[in-house]
């Protein structure tokens, strides 16, 4: 197992804000989605401020997520595959910026063409970083407290995950 390093609560950070960029530049998607199926004016506005957060957001998860590959043993298969979802990620923000950046200037912020071709694109790809990152908690254990079991211990006490009943561990 792999332990965070950066913790906030006895939570490891990264996974805590993923969940914001990911939700966000989803639903700008979507937004974007609708208004080409109905033509509503405001959803390419929403879309557009949502993808501004997303962005700002995956930015700040991909520091704690680089803190926490960086402690990953190198020549692991959690290490490579460490490496492919940050650098998956970061690729999906930069798609969404360039399609941010492409539809700055327009008065109704309306997504045509590349934008939206970009944004499918960086939402087809989260699909497979989501899951590379769910590989690497789940199946890897990185990120997970080293002696985590079914009765641990709140990560808000004092005591190690090690420590607590350990009879449901054994069912």
């Amino acid at each position: 197992m792999m332990e965070s390093r950066v913790k906030l609560f006895g939570h490891p950070v990264h996974p805590m804000l993923v969940v914001f960029p990911l939700g966000l530049l989803a639903t700008g998607l979507i937004f974007d989605v609708l208004y080409l199926l109905t033509g509503t004016e405001g959803f390419p506005v929403a879309s557009f401020w949502m993808i501004t957060a997303g962005i700002i957001g995956g930015l700040i998860a991909a520091v704690f997520g680089l803190l926490d590959w960086l402690n990953i043993p190198a020549g692991t298969r959690a290490n490579t595959l460490g490496l492919a979802h940050g650098v998956g990620n970061f690729i999906i923000v930069v798609l969404f910026a360039i399609s941010w950046f492409i539809r700055r200037g327009r008065v109704d912020y309306a997504p045509d063409g590349l934008p939206f071709i970009l944004e499918l694109v960086g939402g087809g790809l989260a699909l497979i970083t989501g899951w590379l990152g769910g590989e690497l908690v789940y199946r890897l254990c990185v990120g997970v407290d080293e002696g985590a079991h079914l009765d641990a211990p709140s990560s808000l006490s004092d005591q190690p995950a090690s420590a607590g009943d350990r009879r449901s561990a054994a069912r």
